[in-house]
């Protein structure tokens, strides 16, 4: 797959060098590509740095978001005519405090942070994943063949939750299916499996255990 990286910083700049390490071309972007040059070393023959305009206009598969979650309205907005119909990765989080009044607003409403991003998103179709892990362990558990941790993920239809699946088990993570983008409170800063690094039974039982009450 094609895989367009908004935002490369911990989350997106460690998702990309996996996803390269398994094979999928992978397009980091930011505003400044130039100051990605040893990331793309580190990633390999299949990574590249460019714009984030560049890596809309390249058709990818899938698109990442990992850019701070103030800046969702501004890219679903300039880029609306390039996105329709791809796989939308959500790997941000609302944190008030460096997003402002906007990410309090989602925290507040009757609607969860990522069914915010897919209605700004509307015409793609979105997967919450990656939001939850620790920064450290995203890079350094990778391709684990003991103790595997699991990666939380919801989507929004069949195809998103099969290419969701995919690209958590292409760098050896276990995916854990949790719901449709409803179902994603529990993955949201500040509750029950947010910043949890756990392997896949411990995870379901937790996710178990919060739904029950």
């Amino acid at each position: 797959m094609k895989i367009g990286i908004i935002g490369s910083g911990n989350i997106g700049g460690n998702l990309g060098k996996h996803w390269s390490k398994a094979g999928h071309k992978v397009l980091f972007s930011s505003r400044h590509p130039n100051e990605l040059k040893s990331l793309v070393k580190e990633a390999g023959e299949n990574a590249e740095a460019v714009s984030v305009t560049e890596a809309f206009e390249a058709n990818a598969d899938v698109y990442l978001l990992a850019m701070p979650f103030k800046a969702i309205d501004k890219i679903s907005e300039l880029y609306a005519g390039e996105y329709g119909g791809k796989i939308i990765i959500d790997a941000t989080n609302p944190y008030p405090e460096r997003d402002g009044e906007m990410a309090q607003k989602v925290r507040d409403a009757n609607y969860n942070a990522s069914e915010y991003t897919a209605m700004k998103f509307a015409t793609a179709k979105t997967v919450k994943a990656f939001n939850t892990i620790h920064a450290e362990h995203l890079k350094d558990r990778a391709f684990s063949t003991i103790d595997k941790l699991a990666i939380p993920f919801a989507a929004q239809d069949q195809e998103s939750r099969a290419v969701g699946k995919q690209l958590i088990e292409d760098m050896g993570f276990d995916a854990l299916y949790v719901g449709n983008l409803s179902d994603t409170n529990i993955m949201d800063p500040d509750q029950a499996i947010y910043g949890k690094s756990l392997d896949r039974s411990t995870l379901q039982a937790l996710v178990n255990t919060t739904r029950v009450h």
